[in-house]
C-alpha cells in the first residue's frame, strides 16, 4: 500500500468549502474523482485543513493511499489535466501510515484587505473590501498580544469541532501594507490604481480553532479604523468570551498558505512576528 501527500492550490469562490457534503461542489470531491480516474482506484483524500466555503488555498496538503502503479511525480501533471479551480503543485511518496492531518504540526494562514478609491469587482471574492484605510501602526501593536500561547476560546465561532482544549500557540504574526500595487485594477481606473491600498496579515501557528483567523482579523480591522484601542485585543483574549471579539472577518479573504510537517520547517518559514511578549509560552 502507497502513501502519497500532495500540495495543492484552488480557487475557493466556487466551492463549498473543502470537505465533501452532498448535493455542492467541494474541493475534495473534485480533486477525488480526478484522482480515482488516474489511479484507477477509489481514493479518499485526507486534508490537512478543512476550509470552509469561500476560502482559498495556496499550499493545502493532502494525503492519499492505494495500490495504485503511477510514479507520483507524475501526479501533478496527470490530474491537472482534469481539473479547473484546483491545481496540484507537488506529490511525494510517504512512509506507511502518514496522515496529512494528524502529522502537521502548524500552519500559515494569509488574509488580505484592500482599500481603493474605486472598488474592484474583480476582486470582490478574494480580499475584504473596506472604504476607509487602516492604522498599521496600532493593528501591529494589538498583534502583539496575541503571540505565544493562549487559550483562544474568544476567536472560536460556535459550530465548530468539540475539542478538548482551546488553547493554541501563535508563534508568527506580521502585518505588510503596500500602496499603488500593480496588477489588475478597476475597469474604470485603467492600469495601477495609485489609491490602492493592501494590508496583508500572515499567522503562523500549530493549530487552529473555527474562524480564528477571521475573527483575529475582524478585531485587528476594528482596531486599524479607530473603533478599538490595541490593548483592547489582551481583554479580549483574558475574558474567554466570544461576544467580545466583534465581527468575522468574510471568507473570501483567507488563504491557506502553507502546512508544516516539521518544526524546523515551521521555524524557517514562519512570518515574522510583529513583536515579542515576556508572557510568550504561557497560557492565559
Amino acid at each position: 500500500m502507497r502513501t502519497v501527500l500532495i500540495e495543492t492550490a484552488y480557487d475557493g469562490s466556487g466551492f463549498h468549502g473543502w470537505q465533501i457534503q452532498p448535493g455542492v461542489r467541494t474541493v475534495q470531491e473534485e480533486l477525488e474523482q480526478a484522482l480515482s480516474f488516474i489511479c484507477g482506484e477509489p481514493i479518499r483524500v485526507q486534508g490537512s485543513s478543512r476550509t470552509d466555503a469561500g476560502v482559498h488555498a495556496y499550499g493545502q496538503a493532502a494525503s492519499f493511499t492505494g495500490n495504485f502503479g503511477i510514479p507520483a511525480e507524475r501526479i501533478p501533471v496527470a490530474v491537472n489535466r482534469l481539473l479547473s479551480d484546483i491545481r496540484v503543485g507537488k506529490a511525494e511518496e510517504k512512509p506507511e501510515g502518514f496522515h496529512a492531518r494528524y502529522n502537521a504540526v502548524g500552519k500559515t494562514y494569509l488574509y488580505r484587505v484592500s482599500f481603493t478609491d474605486i472598488p474592484d469587482i474583480f476582486m470582490r471574492n478574494y480580499c475584504y473590501r473596506l472604504n476607509k484605510r487602516l492604522n498599521t501602526g496600532n493593528m501591529e501593536e494589538a498583534a502583539t498580544y496575541l503571540i505565544g500561547t493562549h487559550d483562544f476560546n474568544a476567536f472560536r465561532s460556535s459550530g465548530g469541532q468539540r475539542l478538548r482544549t482551546t488553547v493554541r500557540t501563535v508563534c508568527g504574526l506580521s502585518v505588510s501594507e503596500t500602496t499603488g500595487r500593480e496588477g489588475r485594477a478597476p475597469i474604470a481606473a485603467g492600469g495601477a490604481d495609485p489609491g490602492r491600498t493592501e494590508w496583508t496579515f500572515r499567522i503562523t501557528g500549530d493549530g487552529f480553532l473555527y474562524n480564528m483567523v477571521r475573527i483575529i482579523v475582524g478585531v485587528l480591522v476594528e482596531v486599524g479604523l479607530g473603533r478599538r484601542k490595541p490593548e483592547d485585543m489582551k481583554d479580549i483574549l483574558d475574558s474567554g468570551d466570544r461576544s467580545r471579539a466583534g465581527h468575522t472577518a468574510p471568507a473570501g479573504g483567507l488563504y491557506l498558505e502553507r502546512v508544516y510537517f516539521s518544526e524546523a520547517e515551521m521555524d524557517r518559514s514562519k512570518g515574522a512576528p510583529v513583536g515579542t511578549r515576556s508572557d510568550i509560552g504561557k497560557t492565559s
